[in-house]
C-alpha cells in the first residue's frame, strides 16, 4: 500500500503569540514551531498500516525553509521518503488554493490511501482534507478514530457528535482526516535518526507543477486578528469567612443578580 501523509507545521501550543503591526498575521520571530498534533496521529497510523500491510510512506508538507524540519522527524520515525513544496508563491495560500498545489503535487502519484490530522493547530478550518478529496476526486472520511483494510477496501469508525460512532466502508484509494488519539506516535530512534540522512527530499516548486500567479490568488483574506476584547475579571475576596461569605452574597445579588 502506497500512502502519503501530510504534516503541517505550527507554532508549538505552548508559545505567546503576538500579532504584527498591520494585524494580518502573527510575529513568527523567536516561536518554537512544531508538527500539527493531529498530523502526527496521521503519520503514526501510516506507518502501522505500512507495518501490517507492506509498502511505503510518503510524508508531505508545504510551507517555508523552516518547515523542512517535520520532514526530517518524519522520516526519522520511518517513513520512506519525502516531498517539500516551498515556493514564495505559496505563501499565504487559503485551505482551496493550498488543496490545488497539493492536488497537483500528488495525484501523480497514485496513492492509495492520503492522511492528514483532522485541522491545524494554528488556523483550525478543517477544510484542507475535504477540499483535497474534492480536488483528486477521491472518497474521504472525517473524524476517524480507527481503519481497516479490508480486500482493497477501507472500514472506518468515524466519530460523531454526542458520543456516538459509525463505521463506514469506502474504496480505495480514499482521503482520511485523523482524529487525534486514534493511536500513541512513537519517538524516533538512534537508528532512526541516523537512516534518515540518506532518505529523499524531494523540492517541489510552482513551476515543477506549471502553476503561475494565476493559480495561486487566494479566494480568501485575513482582513484583521486581534486579542478577543476582556469583558470580565478575577476577583480575589479577602477577610475572615464570614466576611467573604456576606461579598459573595452581596456580589451574586447586586451584580451578578443570581439571587
Amino acid at each position: 500500500m502506497r500512502i502519503c501523509v501530510l504534516i503541517k507545521q505550527v507554532p508549538d501550543q505552548e508559545s505567546v503569540l503576538k500579532i504584527n503591526a498591520d494585524q494580518t498575521w502573527i510575529i513568527e520571530d523567536n516561536l518554537v514551531f512544531t508538527a500539527n498534533e493531529s498530523d502526527t496521529y496521521a503519520l503514526e497510523e501510516a506507518l502501522l498500516l505500512k507495518e501490517s500491510l507492506g509498502g511505503e510512506v510518503v510524508v508531505c508538507t508545504l510551507g517555508p525553509e523552516r518547515s523542512g524540519q517535520v520532514l526530517k522527524d518524519a522520516l526519522a520515525k520511518g517513513a520512506d521518503r519525502a516531498m517539500f513544496l516551498q515556493d514564495e508563491a505559496f505563501d499565504r495560500l487559503d485551505s482551496q488554493g493550498a488543496a490545488k498545489v497539493l492536488a497537483k503535487a500528488l495525484g501523480a502519484e497514485q496513492f492509495d490511501l492520503i492522511l492528514l490530522g483532522l485541522q491545524a493547530d494554528d488556523t483550525g478550518d478543517a477544510q484542507l482534507g475535504p477540499i483535497l478529496a474534492e480536488e483528486l476526486d477521491l472518497p474521504h472520511v472525517t473524524l476517524v478514530v480507527a481503519t481497516e483494510v479490508l480486500d482493497g477496501r477501507l472500514k472506518v469508525k468515524q466519530e460523531q457528535e454526542g458520543g456516538w460512532y459509525q463505521h463506514i466502508e469506502v474504496d480505495l484509494p480514499a482521503l482520511l482526516t485523523i482524529q487525534s488519539g486514534i493511536n500513541k506516535p512513537r519517538y524516533a530512534s538512534l537508528r532512526g535518526i541516523m537512516a534518515m540522512k540518506s532518505k529523499e527530499i524531494k523540492q517541489v516548486t510552482a513551476a515543477d507543477l506549471g502553476m503561475g500567479a494565476d493559480d495561486l490568488t487566494p479566494d480568501q483574506s485575513i482582513a484583521q486578528l486581534y486579542i478577543p476584547p476582556k469583558t470580565k475579571d478575577t476577583v480575589f475576596l479577602e477577610g475572615s469567612p464570614d466576611e467573604m461569605v456576606s461579598q459573595l452574597v452581596e456580589k451574586l445579588a447586586n451584580e451578578a443578580k443570581v439571587l
